[in-house]
């Protein structure tokens, strides 16, 4: 085979795989992203930086963090499993931590935050306190729940976190929070405007399920380089593309819901040179799905962080504390 020939061949394979790419984000109307700012799509970049929320403050009042183990044997929702024995049931523990501000008034309902993968457990307590006592938050309990282990199809976590259905909000809330309430003393609001999910990555996918199945529990979201991908495992007819089908059916052609949504994603977050074929592309994903939130007429945020990659720290910590503003944006207390 001669030269011309090869690079006639070469030529031809990187058009096809430029063909092939998905098409970037375009970016280019994207605001700058800061603090106080309103719905719509913002734009980050380095140098990163941690937010003014994260360093303990004098004279601010600090809440107290407790923990806690629970086994699968305390609901026949997830008995567990495990990708290396495939039909068996793998029982399995997961730790809780939980936050409660000192502002709490025991027997007076609290306005809730999950998060998925205790995330946040190192940097919320000090972020939540300085934001509490500037009444810039309302005093909110935290559940920060770890998963029962492993990763994506075949796990105990990609059960719990990729399935797109309502069973983890229903497992969260007769497993944990009864457990939270009986041991701490702790009475949670069951007003659905004074509940919040975050996670990242997998723990976002089910943070947002957990409120678009259940708006009667949740209406407040803060996702982290969604897993709005087909992770789900195993197949359900209803939802063949897993969590995909989020930007691509469910959002598009159902009523709108009471939800406000808060969402990220990076530059280089996973697999974000994929074809849409594969379904799998998170960046595609994640702005597909602000799209659809903003066709929809959803309150939402979009940041989109350059130079960055999947649940990246640096990212997080610049951004949580305004993150939960917007979240939180227009709560009022119920008294329920």
């Amino acid at each position: 085979m001669n030269n011309a020939l090869l690079t006639s061949l070469a030529a031809v394979g990187l058009l096809a795989q430029q063909a092939a790419a998905p098409p970037v984000i375009d970016i280019t109307p994207f605001k700058p992203y800061g603090y106080g700012l309103g719905e719509g799509n913002y734009v980050i970049a380095p140098m990163y930086s941690n937010a003014p929320e994260l360093t303990a403050q004098d004279g601010v009042p600090k809440g107290k963090v407790y923990d806690f183990v629970t086994k699968s044997t305390d609901s026949p929702l997830f008995p567990g499993i495990a990708k290396n024995k495939p039909g068996e049931v793998i029982p399995y523990e997961r730790r809780v931590w939980v936050y409660v501000p000192s502002q709490y008034v025991p027997g007076k309902p609290a306005p809730l935050l999950v998060t998925h993968d205790a995330m946040g457990r190192g940097e919320l307590p000090t972020i939540l306190d300085n934001m509490i006592a500037a009444k810039r938050l309302p005093a909110m309990v935290v559940v920060f729940i770890s998963s029962g282990g492993g990763d994506a199809q075949g796990s105990e976590r990609g059960l719990e976190y990729d399935t797109v259905s309502g069973k983890y909000a229903e497992y969260i809330e007769t497993v944990i929070l009864p457990r939270v309430s009986k041991d701490y003393g702790v009475t949670f609001s069951k007003d659905p405007d004074a509940r919040a999910t975050m996670g990242c990555s997998s723990g976002a996918a089910a943070a947002f399920s957990m409120a678009w199945y259940h708006p009667d529990l949740y209406h407040r979201v803060i996702s982290y380089s969604g897993t709005y991908v087909n992770q789900q495992s195993p197949e359900n007819p209803a939802t063949l593309r897993g969590a995909w089908e989020y930007h691509a059916t469910l959002v598009p052609n159902e009523k709108r819901k009471p939800l406000r949504v808060w969402m990220h994603v990076s530059e280089n977050d996973l697999r974000s040179k994929d074809s849409e074929e594969t379904w799998h592309n998170w960046v595609m994903a994640n702005d597909r799905l602000a799209k659809a939130f903003k066709a929809k007429k959803y309150p939402y945020q979009f940041v989109f962080s350059k130079e960055s990659g999947h649940c990246d720290g640096r990212v997080t910590r610049q951004t949580m504390a305004q993150a939960l503003e917007f979240a939180w944006k227009g709560y009022k207390d119920r008294g329920r």
